[in-house]
């Protein structure tokens, strides 16, 4: 039970949202009030009838945009979106559901200076602060629902383009054409500087193979450019983060280690915090 309420869940941080969702919900209010009567306005005159029902939707607008958009905004160390959990969203909107009630039972019993309370009072404020928290969990699952929806068809579309990209075919021309090299983006393992040279590394029918190209590591470069796992992390490299097996620290930057292939990697200080963001 308590590994489920330790569960991540999303707050909802935007303000501009929270400020349109505390308008309808209390217009809403407003609305419920004037419709189904949840106080009995027979003993009232018009008028207190008119504060009775303008006061609580203005008690439940001003409640709202304290705990909706002052407290995240004055505690922004309370609520923090990757810290935010299920059972912080519970307490949370427990505490929404009892300012609320609070609210709107001070504001009532001192318009009308109400001293003998009636459980049946105290049931109907309470239902008056549970339905704007009842739209917000609606609202809040609703956003979820939608966010979710979208961001799992983006990531079909991506891990379609990925798919595309790896059985590109990328072509290492040598200046002498019988030297050139054709392979899938996918079987790219390394290229290595060699003087006039580059060494490349390439993987098929699951076995490591090399091959010498009469090019430059800047020309081979270029070749790369719309591939995110393929990287420059030396003057002298261009790997594919995909074939990493292991990395190890030293006083000049990384080594990586690759399998198959007998030597290490260099990721030089000038290319590390890029490696990092790529690892």
């Amino acid at each position: 039970m308590l590994e489920f309420l330790n569960k991540p869940y999303p707050f909802n941080d935007d303000l501009r949202h929270n400020a349109k969702i505390i308008f309808f919900i209390s217009i809403g209010v407003l609305l419920f009030l004037l419709l189904f009567q949840p106080i009995d306005y027979s003993s009232y005159s018009k008028l207190d009838v008119f504060y009775l029902i303008t006061g609580l939707a203005a008690s439940t607008f001003l409640t709202l945009s304290l705990n909706l958009i002052i407290l995240p905004s004055l505690f922004q160390r309370v609520f923090i979106q990757r810290k935010w959990n299920i059972k912080k969203e519970i307490v949370w909107n427990i505490w929404i559901l009892f300012s609320i009630s609070i609210s709107d039972f001070l504001f009532y019993t001192k318009l009308f200076e109400v001293i003998d309370i009636s459980f049946g009072l105290i049931g109907r404020i309470l239902l008056l602060g549970f339905l704007p928290v009842a739209v917000l969990i609606i609202i809040n699952q609703d956003r979820l629902l939608r966010s979710h929806l979208k961001s799992a068809v983006r990531l079909n579309i991506r891990l379609k383009d990925n798919r595309n990209l790896k059985e590109k075919l990328v072509c290492f021309e040598s200046e002498y054409q019988k030297d050139s090299l054709t392979v899938k983006v996918d079987a790219f393992i390394l290229a290595k500087s060699a003087d006039n040279y580059i060494e490349v590394f390439y993987c098929s029918n699951n076995e490591v193979k090399s091959q010498m190209v009469r090019s430059t590591l800047k020309k081979a470069e270029q070749l790369f450019l719309e591939f995110d796992f393929i990287y420059k992390c030396h003057r002298a490299y261009i790997i594919n983060k995909n074939y990493i097996e292991e990395i190890t620290g030293s006083s000049q930057g990384y080594k990586l280690r690759f399998d198959k292939i007998d030597f290490p990697v260099l990721v030089s200080q000038k290319y590390i915090n890029e490696f990092k963001k790529l690892i």
